[in-house]
């Protein structure tokens, strides 16, 4: 039998790949593959030009992908239904899995909430130090 580390791999065993799990690689992967694919149909179809993939998580059974995106128009959410078979014909032809996962669309709130966080910030206004720097 194999001794352990102490890190509780066997000795010998690759490092690094068991770290990373295998969603987080996934994930990854899906969004390089799917932004690249949606920055082609955007030279073509105007309706995906400014949507960019923010993140995707996929299940831990690999059979659904949500797809968060920066913004997501009724046109832009339109567009991409009717591309979704081309994108994931796209992630078939470049990712080895046993199935393609199924995608889903959706407007990722964190942009939303980012853009309110700045917005309340500059209604407050400079802080009390950086007015005195401005010579005020």
């Amino acid at each position: 039998m194999a001794e352990r580390s102490r890190a509780g791999r066997r000795a010998g065993a690759p490092t690094g790949a068991r770290r990373y799990p295998r969603t987080a690689r996934v994930n990854h992967l899906l969004q390089e593959i799917i932004a690249t694919e949606l920055e082609r149909l955007g030279a073509d179809d105007s309706r995906l030009a400014l949507v960019t993939v923010m993140a995707v998580e996929v299940d831990g059974d690999l059979s659904h992908a949500k797809v968060w995106l920066n913004a997501l128009s009724d046109e832009a959410a339109l567009a991409l239904a009717e591309d979704r078979v081309r994108l994931q014909a796209a992630i078939a032809g470049q990712v080895r899995l046993k199935r393609t996962p199924l995608l889903s669309f959706a407007a990722d709130p964190a942009v939303a909430t980012g853009a309110r966080i700045e917005e309340i910030i500059r209604r407050i206004g400079p802080l009390p130090a950086e007015r005195d720097d401005d010579g005020g």
